[in-house]
């Protein structure tokens, strides 16, 4: 341990002074460097562990009081800051362990905090410390969370002046927080208990699953993945965990040898949304001498799906004469509920073997734009108005392109900015013909210096 003089201040917390800024307001753009210096701090108080863990257990309680401080004197939309101060809990957990500190007061101080957390850095917090927690710690914060919980149900039983809005809040909290616990310990039994006490939720039955899987218990932790996807469509809007749920399902399916069942999974999946995610789930499960078949089987199903997942689909997968049926049978209306995302690709790729649907596509885009009246997109509309004119021409459809025009003209003549440059782009000018903003500029420089 380093030994310092009366009064000599710490080098570490001076340095850590210096990287928190005092004073100075850091803005958005300058929230990466600020925390980047923090953290080279942070990297030296968790060498010190090692060598001196009293010591970084005071440097860390500083560095996190610091925090604290400077917290209404950054911009922390980027929410690198709250990564970081969690990153400093952590840190500061790791020390006390290292410093035989006492395991209940250790959890004791971190409840009190994640209590009295004005700036929401320790909101979930415990997702985070529960990995660095040693053994001892996790029960230690197991018994601290269950010694709250019970002292305020007992206030609550005492004062019936609470509302119940304001009862339930705490308890769903305690909850989380032991739920995360028990994920830590693998306590599959303390786990179920407590969902059996509360609510079940579909990510429970994942998190129950995901600790059964651990310990090879595939079938009993298959029942509870299938407990979860039925949760889940229960749910109005399902669930975060439906992801995770059926790719584990299929795992686990895989490793029990049903293989079968993994391809008619992956099959539903993709006749219930046909896409290019669930397609591609389906052909990593089909065997390779089946894929031309399964192929087929899974395009002439898609052609029941909704627009938009099937232009990102048929591109994908070459399926272009598919492609151009469906979108010369659909409404400008269907296209231009498009997100110029799928539409502007599948123009591009039209315009050359089929210009006519192409330009119907430019045509539908275009519009979206003007009747949406986003004026900050309207060189978008021109350009796709401009692309539209080609394709017309190429594919001979003159009339369409005079008809478009009257129908712009008619609708949208008050867009006297936008009207002005769809002007020069029927009198053949295109929006590219424009002068570039360095011509502009250069023309009226000239024009200053003539005497």
């Amino acid at each position: 341990m380093t030994t310092r003089g009366p009064g000599r201040r710490d080098p570490l917390e001076a340095a850590v002074e210096v990287a928190l800024q005092p004073g100075r307001f850091i803005a958005h753009r300058a929230g990466w460097d600020f925390v980047s210096s923090l953290e080279v701090v942070a990297g030296q108080l968790e060498t010190l562990v090692r060598t001196d863990a009293k010591r970084a257990v005071v440097l860390y309680e500083t560095f996190l009081a610091g925090c604290y401080e400077k917290a209404e004197e950054l911009d922390d939309s980027s929410g690198n800051f709250s990564m970081f101060v969690v990153d400093l809990y952590c840190g500061w957990i790791k020390a006390r362990q290292a410093a035989r500190a006492d395991a209940d007061e250790t959890a004791k101080l971190l409840l009190g905090r994640m209590e009295n957390d004005p700036y929401a850095f320790a909101y979930t917090i415990e997702r985070d410390v529960v990995k660095v927690m040693s053994k001892d710690g996790l029960a230690a914060f197991e018994r601290q969370v269950k010694a709250r919980s019970e002292a305020r149900d007992a206030v609550e039983k005492a004062s019936d002046h609470a509302p119940r809005r304001d009862r339930a809040y705490p308890r769903r909290r305690w909850g989380e927080i032991l739920r995360a616990i028990y994920v830590r310990q693998r306590d599959v039994r303390a786990y179920v208990a407590l969902c059996e006490q509360t609510q079940l939720l579909a990510s429970d039955c994942l998190a129950v699953a995901t600790m059964l899987k651990t310990r090879r218990k595939r079938d009993e932790a298959l029942a509870w993945v299938e407990r979860g996807l039925a949760l889940d469509k229960k749910a109005p809007h399902g669930s975060m965990a439906e992801h995770d749920l059926v790719a584990l399902k299929r795992e686990l399916l895989t490793k029990l040898g049903r293989h079968h069942d993994v391809l008619e999974d992956a099959w539903t999946a993709f006749s219930e949304h046909p896409n290019t995610f669930s397609y591609g789930d389906l052909m990593r499960f089909v065997p390779k001498a089946e894929r031309a078949a399964w192929h087929a089987k899974a395009m002439d199903t898609s052609e029941r799906g909704d627009l938009a997942s099937l232009v990102e689909l048929w591109l994908e997968t070459r399926e272009v004469e598919r492609l151009v049926r469906r979108l010369r049978a659909a409404t400008d209306a269907e296209i231009a509920d498009l997100s110029h995302h799928w539409g502007e690709p599948a123009a591009r790729r039209l315009a050359k073997s089929h210009p006519d649907v192409a330009a119907k596509v430019y045509r539908a885009l275009g519009m979206r734009i003007l009747n949406a009246k986003k004026s900050k997109y309207y060189d978008a509309a021109l350009s796709h108005f401009e692309n539209a004119k080609r394709c017309y021409e190429r594919s001979g459809l003159d009339r369409e392109w005079v008809a478009l025009v009257a129908g712009v003209r008619l609708a949208h003549h008050r867009k006297a900015g936008f009207m002005t440059a769809f002007e020069r782009l029927t009198a053949g000018h295109g929006p590219s013909d424009a002068p570039s903003f360095l011509d502009r500029a250069r023309t009226r420089w000239s024009a200053r210096a003539e005497p």
